[in-house]
């Protein structure tokens, strides 16, 4: 069994592409197939090396691997169509010569019987009939020599050996005249699977209307890896059982391309944030760290000094319970930083009173002479002291959070003092009693 992914490199690589891919690589998993990549540039006028790369970067994020192709080689070439022209040339020549095609104002036509039907079995449609009189003679080889779709990705797939062409939807008026070349080259057929089509929760075809689709930009955004490939895996198809997370080895045994449902597939975002804030929730504490702290340096563009890390370290167990995306990280801590620190005046105007001040300036006394400077003791001296000034308690607290953090929007407050320490928090503290 030889299944292929073949991306056209004019545009960064598209969430519906990345599902195909996925599809065709659990598939060939599950059965000890073998999975391709090849590069479909025949539009050389659009087609970029950005491009290529971004696609075979965003297919090796999300987990995905080839046996051969672009990048990894084979007996081959390069598996970039860009590179094929003399073969499709060939080719078209042949069917020529045959009298399966002729010439039409420099370009080539494929002469479609007028009589019968192409029948095949669709892995997801099921039986699938054709009736040739609704098929029109099309074009394979330009005036200009440049192949057609039809034509190059036909002879790429006889020549590489596909026995299973999963591919989306859009292409299933396509797959009649595929089949009607391989028939005239005498190949064998393959089997075909069209994959639904993707759809934004407003019922519509996924498309910019939806924001950016691409792999990278959900990368961009904070999803994890884990929650990425986890939710394509469910875009039409489900192991079983209820069953929402899972991990790639579950995927591969229970993967079956007969399964998938014939309706289209919602990408809703909130649901893929949703499974990203599970998966960061419930990833081990180190590894959730070492990922945190990968991820703020790359957001402060330099790396922890040994303070920081410490401060940063000790909140990152309560922020791993808050967050939902990667991207909510350094909003939450950045006041733990070496950097200037900056409070919201919005925020402190909404919080500064009287009555916050007078807290305020109680609790730093306290804090000055306290010898153990524990989450314990500072919730302990900060709920006393709401009630020995009898007020109440959002008042005192949101006015310290903001003088500590910044911000009304943090991490959990006691928790958020432990870690900037009592010496910074007690400056902190003094900066906003009567200021601002």
């Amino acid at each position: 069994m030889k299944l292929r992914i073949a991306p056209s490199p004019t545009g960064k690589l598209h969430i519906g592409n990345a599902r195909t891919a996925l599809f065709n690589w659990l598939y060939a998993k599950a059965n000890n197939g073998t999975f391709l990549v090849r590069i479909d540039d025949t539009d050389t006028e659009r087609s970029t090396e950005a491009f290529k790369n971004d696609i075979i970067e965003n297919f090796k994020w999300l987990g995905i691997d080839w046996d051969e192709g672009v990048d990894v080689g084979g007996p081959h070439g390069d598996y970039k169509q860009s590179q094929r022209f003399d073969r499709y040339q060939e080719v078209a020549d042949q069917l020529l010569s045959e009298g399966f095609a002729y010439e039409d104002k420099g370009a080539i036509r494929f002469k479609v019987p007028q009589d019968g039907s192409i029948d095949f079995k669709d892995y997801v449609r099921g039986n699938m009939s054709f009736n040739l009189s609704d098929v029109e003679d099309f074009v394979i080889l330009r005036s200009d020599k440049s192949p057609t779709y039809h034509l190059a990705s036909t002879v790429d797939d006889i020549d590489y050996g596909i026995t299973l062409i999963a591919r989306g939807e859009d292409i299933l008026s396509s797959t009649p005249k595929h089949i009607l070349i391989m028939q005239a080259l005498n190949s064998s057929l393959p089997d075909f699977c069209h994959l639904p089509l993707l759809f934004g929760p407003d019922g519509k075809k996924l498309s910019k209307r939806h924001g950016d689709t691409s792999v990278e930009a959900f990368r961009d955004k904070g999803i994890l890896q884990v929650a990425m490939f986890n939710y394509l895996c469910l875009l039409g198809w489900s192991p079983g059982n209820d069953l929402e997370k899972f991990d790639s080895e579950l995927a591969i045994q229970k993967f079956d391309l007969n399964n998938v449902l014939p309706n289209s597939a919602i990408f809703d975002e909130k649901k893929l944030l949703w499974l990203n804030g599970f998966y960061i929730r419930t990833t081990e504490q180190k590894e959730f760290e070492k990922t945190a702290i990968n991820q703020i340096e790359k957001d402060i563009n330099r790396p922890f000094f040994s303070d920081e890390l410490n401060r940063v370290s000790k909140i990152l167990p309560s922020v791993q319970e808050r967050i939902e995306t990667l991207n909510d990280l350094t909003p939450q801590i950045i006041f733990l930083l070496d950097e200037p620190f900056v409070i919201n005046s919005e925020d402190w105007d909404s919080v500064n009173s009287e009555e916050a001040q007078s807290y305020l300036e109680s609790i730093r006394e306290k804090f000055k002479v306290l010898t153990d400077f524990s989450i314990e003791n500072i919730e302990s001296i900060m709920r006393e002291t709401i009630k020995e000034l009898d007020i109440k308690t959002k008042i005192g607290f949101q006015a310290t959070r903001v003088a500590i953090t910044g911000t009304k929007i943090s991490p959990p407050l006691f928790e958020s003092i432990y870690s900037l320490g009592k010496e910074t928090s007690i400056a902190r503290l003094a900066e906003t009693i009567e200021k601002l």
